[in-house]
């Protein structure tokens, strides 16, 4: 079972996928997680995929689709994926068909997170994450701060903010990228007849129920 998340940044993609992630046992494939590990190691992706994520600038087709290829070609993802971050745009989307096709797979749910614009940018002005790879747990100063400030309640390491949401202006041309680029997917897909649109103003486990239901039906 393949599954693709989508929303614009802040709406919620990576908790709902770690909630699902314990009830139909696919990995969470997170274009975002790669490029920051990757940015974090100074490798040579991770460089060049600097230069346009500090821009609020998306990084090339080429290398994103390349680098979900061979992710894609992981044991863990031999029954299926949750993509978040991919597809950005219809490019990327045919390419995702093409090849999943030649695996005998499908994208068989699109799952659309929605919310308004103001509260999207709270969101992601507010947000935290804890440092520790393993961890990844995903906080916010207004609506769900930790415990003790700056400390990751689950696993006591320190609690940082994503370079790419510190700067109020890389984090508006990101959604307008969004918005122009990426939400016309939308339209794609439901000519497949895949997607399943849900409003995530409400708390998470909700969220998560409802989704996992639809899928299950």
């Amino acid at each position: 079972m393949n599954i693709i998340m989508m929303g614009a940044q802040g709406t919620g993609k990576g908790t709902l996928c770690g909630e699902l992630m314990k009830r139909l046992d696919l990995p969470q494939v997170s274009t975002g997680d790669i490029f920051r590990k990757n940015i974090s190691e100074k490798t040579e992706l991770g460089i060049l995929a600097d230069s346009y994520i500090s821009k609020g600038n998306l990084v090339p087709d080429e290398v994103t689709i390349n680098m979900v290829e061979e992710r894609l070609k992981e044991p863990d993802a031999a029954n299926g994926v949750m993509l978040d971050g991919f597809p950005r745009n219809l490019a990327q989307a045919e390419k995702l068909d093409e090849i999943l096709a030649k695996k005998g797979e499908k994208v068989d749910y699109v799952i659309n997170l929605t919310l308004p614009m103001e509260e999207i940018m709270s969101r992601i002005l507010n947000r935290r994450i804890c440092s520790n790879s393993e961890c990844k747990e995903i906080y916010n100063l207004a609506s769900k701060p930790t415990k003790v400030p700056g400390v990751c309640d689950k696993c006591g390491s320190p609690v940082v903010q994503r370079q790419d949401d510190s700067d109020k202006e890389a984090v508006e041309k990101r959604l307008n990228t969004y918005f122009t680029q990426t939400a016309p997917l939308i339209d794609y897909y439901e000519k497949q007849g895949v997607v399943y649109s849900v409003d995530v103003n409400r708390a998470p486990t909700e969220i998560a129920d409802e989704v996992y239901n639809h899928i299950k039906e």
